[in-house]
């Protein structure tokens, strides 16, 4: 199959020859006929020669590379690509432990599948596209997986309606395109949850933070335990099976708590150590007294673009400054951004300030990362967005 070509200007095939994914519309020249946006096209230097192909967009990433080779983007490709993704997270224990039946088996740029996530809970798959050109692709992409995981999956739900670009005006709903399943318990690390993949935020849970949740797991025995931006109690139920002493789930909206109340009836029926707070994280922080000395900060992104990077820092710094003080003496703080463009310098940054503002000592024991199956591409650096500290303060 031929596809429609773009030319890139002089000297701008370097980040391609690097492997980099993306192409940006800055380092065009030209397109050849009108691809639509979605549609797989050729990519070519200034002189003619191919380098990549992928799929073409609007915006300021012009091409997102699929392959480095010239080949057709057909049935077999989406299968090949998909069966290493899985082969890996089998490799990691992931796949296949009765233990942990959710974890991502794509996980975009890190699987070289730009613009695409898929979630994997229990026997349900779910499939988000962040690229037109994904969307355009997703039943070819959900029957190859079908072949690909056999009976491991039984439903695709396709949640795509935020996170798709809305110039594209695609109306896209979201739905199963596979299936239909209203089972929506899954389990990690023997303990068990429930996922809303259909009102739910991200694919319905917060996968990438499994090994850093059963790292806390082992710090939290005889704590008092703060759990702020809980969403769905996922650090609660790990601190709880810990020995916390008390553990108090903190959220700004209500549905996120009612799901961490269902979470830990799930696990710990009729446990009164546990309660859960509707309310805003730094008024909450602001009235809560020293009682705590295991605290989590895990924030929704505060930068989705560049332009929001100072203002982020400043929050991030302020959070963290209540938090030091307030916790006890020989307390641990677990402090997290998931903003991509918050590096990992920045971040250590702002909460080198907060504790510089606390004047308390305060030591690193562990710099956290997203986990293996939410691999990043080594020539995709962007991809690492999830940063973490375990701190001691004393």
């Amino acid at each position: 199959m031929t596809y429609k070509k773009v030319y890139l200007k002089p000297s701008k095939e370097e980040s391609l020859k690097r492997f980099h994914p993306w192409v940006f519309s800055g380092a065009l020249q030209s397109v050849e006929g009108e691809p639509e946006e979605g549609e797989i096209v050729d990519v070519y230097t200034s002189k003619k020669e191919f380098i990549a192909c992928g799929h073409f967009q609007i915006g300021s990433i012009a091409v997102r590379a699929l392959s480095f080779q010239q080949r057709e983007i057909d049935h077999e490709f989406w299968k090949h690509k998909l069966e290493v993704a899985y082969e890996l997270r089998r490799s990691l224990g992931l796949a296949g432990n009765p233990e942990n039946n959710t974890y991502r088996l794509v996980h975009g740029e890190g699987d070289n599948l730009p613009g695409l996530i898929i979630d994997v809970y229990d026997h349900t798959a779910v499939m988000q596209a962040h690229s037109v050109g994904m969307h355009v692709c997703r039943m070819e992409i959900a029957n190859a997986l079908s072949e690909v995981m056999g009976d491991v999956i039984q439903n695709i739900y396709y949640k795509s309606e935020t996170t798709l670009p809305f110039k594209a005006e695609l109306g896209q709903e979201n739905g199963f395109i596979k299936g239909g399943s209203s089972d929506n318990i899954a389990m990690e690390y023997g303990l068990k949850f429930h996922v809303d993949w259909l009102k739910g935020q991200k694919t319905g849970f917060f996968v990438d933070q499994r090994e850093n949740r059963y790292l806390l797991e082992r710090f939290a025995k005889g704590r008092n335990v703060l759990n702020m931006f809980c969403y769905t109690g996922g650090f609660s139920f790990y601190a709880m099976r810990g020995g916390a002493r008390l553990v108090h789930s903190v959220d700004s909206s209500a549905k996120a708590i009612d799901l961490t109340n269902m979470n830990v009836e799930l696990n710990f029926p009729g446990d009164t150590r546990h309660k859960a707070y509707a309310e805003d994280a730094f008024k909450y922080l602001d009235r809560m007294g020293d009682q705590y000395d295991l605290i989590i900060l895990d924030p929704p992104a505060f930068a989705k673009h560049r332009d929001a990077l100072r203002n982020a820092l400043r929050g991030y710094t302020k959070l963290n400054a209540k938090a030091f003080e307030k916790i006890k003496p020989g307390g641990i703080l677990f402090t997290f951004s998931c903003s991509q463009v918050v590096d990992k310098i920045n971040f250590r940054n702002a909460v080198f300030t907060a504790a510089a503002q606390s004047g308390r000592s305060v030591r690193i024991l562990h710099q956290l990362t997203q986990p293996g199956d939410h691999p990043v591409n080594i020539y995709h650096p962007e991809g690492e967005y999830l940063k973490g500290l375990v701190l001691y303060v004393e």
